[in-house]
């Protein structure tokens, strides 16, 4: 690394639980070598054990995090399953241990708030928001929650879809028009406009606060290779237009592909980070949350006929997509207080439910190759080229 250069990473999604600290032997080197590490913490977690929460969703088990981030975004459509208790121990913890957080507050002027991290001389802002629900997550005036880009939405037949797929972005506003929903559709977010314009103007106002802005957006159809819908494009387009200098994403538990516009890279999906979900998984007998029955059997019937895949019972605590064994982490390189690379790291999550760093290997090629395969089929125009280990983004 050059000398006053400093390298920023940042991860996808992050649910940790029992044996937590084994989940991130694969990633700790990585995080130990960069100078600044940010992530998605997916799920809220309590001071202690609840009627509502055992014992691995209480903050016991996030301290590997301690020491390796520091920041963490909180704009996930999980964050309020536990409330307002989940949203308040979750903030508490991040500040007792000198994590920032954004994305999450007890109401939604906290939740708006961007979140800072000052390095090196150096001060990086963060906004994050929730841009896939459910509106419930959403904080208000006087609720706890997340801080959230407001949407319509509308459910497009499959076979209109097809015909449309190339005219999308130009015919947009017209898939509005009501159509029947009696055959197998696709939901379509409609970005509310007051919504668009105010985050615009947070986005706007933040950037005069830092040197660097990063944009975080909980966004994607989950479990579904490739797609990145236009509102997808439309809402990170929007966000360097207004002064951001990246955008990153998760939420669908796969990879997509990856933009560059106006010079600045839009992760549309960085996929996992740290994932350990073992009651989504076919193999799974107990207690969702260690306190209630799961009715598993039923809950893994729907998933699969809503997300057209049986995770693989040789992965019980990453029951995803086979596709999404694939994962990256976000680089930025930095210099003289602008971002002068953007990047990523390959990972692979193995059968152990830990994801591994890659290199320039055949695995990490693996791992290159679908990204950009990834990125062509959903039109989108970033080119990729390794330099040493890393990937970088033209």
């Amino acid at each position: 690394m050059k000398k006053n250069q400093l390298t920023l990473l940042f991860g996808g999604d992050m649910s940790v639980g029992e044996n937590s600290a084994f989940y991130f032997e694969g990633v700790n080197g990585l995080l130990d070598s960069a100078d600044i590490r940010m992530a998605q913490l997916e799920e809220p977690f309590v001071s202690e054990v609840t009627d509502f929460a055992g014992i691995n969703r209480t903050t016991s088990v996030l301290s590997p995090l301690i020491g390796k981030f520091d920041l963490l975004t909180l704009s996930g459509n999980h964050f309020y399953d536990f409330g307002d208790r989940g949203v308040k121990d979750t903030i508490d913890w991040c500040k007792k241990n000198g994590i920032a957080c954004c994305g999450g507050g007890m109401n939604i002027e906290e939740a708006s708030k961007p979140g800072f991290v000052e390095k090196g001389g150096v001060r990086i802002g963060v906004l994050a928001y929730n841009a896939q629900g459910p509106k419930k997550s959403f904080a208000d005036t006087d609720k706890a929650g997340t801080a959230f880009v407001n949407f319509k939405r509308a459910y497009i037949p499959l076979s209109q879809l097809e015909q449309k797929r190339t005219r999308l972005e130009n015919d947009i506003w017209e898939l509005k028009k009501p159509i029947p929903i009696n055959e197998e559709c696709m939901a379509f977010n409609f970005i509310d406009e007051e919504s668009y314009l105010t985050v615009a103007d947070q986005i706007a106002v933040a950037k005069t606060e830092c040197d660097i802005l990063l944009v975080y957006f909980h966004k994607g159809y989950v479990h579904r290779p490739v797609t990145v819908a236009p509102y997808e494009r439309l809402l990170c387009r929007m966000a360097i237009d207004s002064g951001a200098d990246a955008v990153m994403a998760t939420h669908s538990h796969i990879l997509h592909g990856i933009e560059m516009y106006k010079g600045k890279a839009i992760y549309h999906g960085l996929n996992n980070f740290i994932m350990w979900v073992p009651h989504l998984s076919p193999s799974f007998k107990g207690k969702i949350f260690d306190t209630k029955d799961s009715h598993n059997e039923e809950w893994i019937k729907k998933r699969v006929e809503r997300f057209g895949f049986v995770p693989d019972p040789e992965y019980p605590t990453y029951p995803f997509h086979p596709e999404s064994i694939y994962c990256i982490v976000a680089k930025l390189l930095i210099e003289d207080k602008k971002v002068v690379s953007y990047r990523y790291v390959p990972m692979k999550v193995e059968k152990d439910g830990r994801p591994y760093v890659h290199g320039r290997t055949e695995t990490g090629q693996e791992v290159f190759d679908y990204v950009e395969r990834i990125t062509r089929e959903a039109g989108l125009t970033a080119k990729f080229s390794w330099d040493g280990d890393d990937v970088v983004i033209n």
